[in-house]
């Protein structure tokens, strides 16, 4: 199941990055007191009572000035709007209703969505009655905050999270591996949806747009049942091609969720980018199972240490993914495509994968017996038992005398150590350290 997608809009210098920040719970976006500041969207995870939710930051919109950098500024935030499943419109109480504003709210018009506006700014009681001018703007619920002293956020989110909506996913049988093919803009994953397909003369369901941003294909191959989830395609409208690059990344986060299995596809004519390792993160972050696919592989000049090189250099910028396979095809030519669905369905069972609880213990006691868990100042962690809780990913719970007795390098052997007994290829393995009662 997809996270909704919250977008905080609105002219320049009205709090909006103040607000993310609050919400976001750290210093992300740049909060300075002049307009037009944040340049960039910016987008975090945030959640209210207990609802998980995506958060778009978007610089300020002004109209009826020509300036590059302003056309820039409003198709990031028409991006952003389009990309929302609710919009937060903030506006400044203290300077009222806006010729701006109105630009603004008519944009919003347009776009059909759910729009809650924050009336901002409004530090004291004796400033309430600032924020009725708002409701000429035709939106429905109208909500007085300070983002400076945090007062009205509660109703506010109150009022967003009132507009998620619930279980809008097709849902799959258990069975069915979900894959999603996730990556920088024109590595070509709607030519690899195509290759699979057409690779594996499959049964494909005549089902299509479950959600409004992917493109579901279930189909059916060797008795086993797939869904590929293939990022739609961004249109590009002029010099928005950056705000498309880092617009793409929520639409990957999106798909990453909705999956069992992530095809990071990255382009071999190209080579590795910052967006690719973005990307990556999120999908091991979020405890899917992955593969790198490596395409255009027909189009690069190549010796027979090329591949070798190649895999190494994933290694090296991919190190916290040491686990993911990698794979090296052309959707243009077929070469290896063929090996896909055999790999995604591995790692699909490598990542449901659970051990009994004996067996697991076995494993950690011989890894503490080779090599004793670290001391501090005289105290020695003591592992005392561990357990599997849960599965995609596998997850292990050790408990132990002193958590903070625990050193990131020891827990890294112990996982390796699970890995040599167990592989769990192609899947994160967390592992947790719980204080023993």
């Amino acid at each position: 199941m997809s996270l909704p997608v919250v977008a905080i809009v609105g002219r320049p210098n009205v709090g909006k990055s103040t607000i993310f920040n609050r919400l976001a719970g750290e210093r992300i976006a740049i909060v300075e007191d002049r307009p037009g500041i944040t340049r960039d969207r910016i987008y975090c995870k945030s959640e209210w009572n207990g609802r998980e939710f995506h958060l778009i930051d978007t610089g300020g919109l002004e109209f009826g000035e020509q300036d590059e950098i302003l056309d820039h500024i409003k198709n990031q935030a028409e991006l952003a709007i389009e990309e929302a499943d609710v919009i937060l419109l903030v506006t400044d109480g203290r300077d009222g209703v806006t010729g701006n504003d109105e630009e603004v709210a008519r944009l919003l018009h347009r776009s059909k969505k759910p729009v809650v506006i924050a009336v901002n700014k409004l530090d004291d009681i004796k400033h309430e009655d600032l924020m009725y001018e708002f409701y000429s703007l035709g939106f429905g619920e109208v909500i007085g905050i300070s983002s400076l002293h945090g007062s009205g956020t509660g109703d506010m989110l109150d009022a967003v999270v009132s507009h998620f909506q619930e279980g809008t996913d097709e849902e799959y049988d258990e069975e069915t591996i979900r894959i999603s093919l996730i990556g920088r803009p024109n590595v070509g994953k709607s030519s690899l949806v195509n290759a699979i397909l057409g690779e594996t003369r499959v049964i494909v369901s005549p089902v299509a747009g479950t959600t409004r941003d992917a493109i579901d294909t279930p189909f059916e191959s060797d008795g086993q049942e797939y869904v590929l989830i293939d990022t739609a395609g961004l249109r590009k409208r002029g010099k928005v091609y950056e705000s498309i690059e880092k617009f793409s990344v929520i639409r990957a986060m999106r798909a990453i969720e909705r999956s069992d299995v992530c095809l990071i596809v990255l382009d071999g004519e190209r080579g590795i980018a910052e967006q690719d390792k973005k990307i990556a993160g999120y999908a091991h972050e979020a405890g899917r199972a992955s593969i790198f696919v490596v395409n255009k592989w027909d189009a690069v000049e190549k010796d027979d240490k090329t591949m070798n090189y190649f895999r190494k250099l994933i290694r090296e910028e991919f190190q916290f993914m040491s686990y993911a396979p990698i794979l090296f095809v052309s959707a243009k030519s077929k070469q290896r495509v063929h090996q896909i669905l055999p790999a995604a369905q591995e790692v699909a069972e490598q990542h449901a994968l659970r051990i009994s609880t004996s067996v697991i213990n076995q494993v950690i006691h011989d890894a503490i017996m080779a090599v004793p868990p670290p001391s501090d100042k005289g105290k020695r962690l003591r592992i005392h038992y561990a357990t599997q809780v849960s599965v995609k990913p596998p997850t292990i719970v050790l408990f132990v005398n002193d958590p903070e007795l625990s050193h990131f390098s020891y827990i890294r052997y112990l996982d390796n150590q699970i890995r040599q007994a167990f592989e769990f290829k192609g899947t994160p393995v967390n592992i947790y350290l719980r204080k023993k009662n």
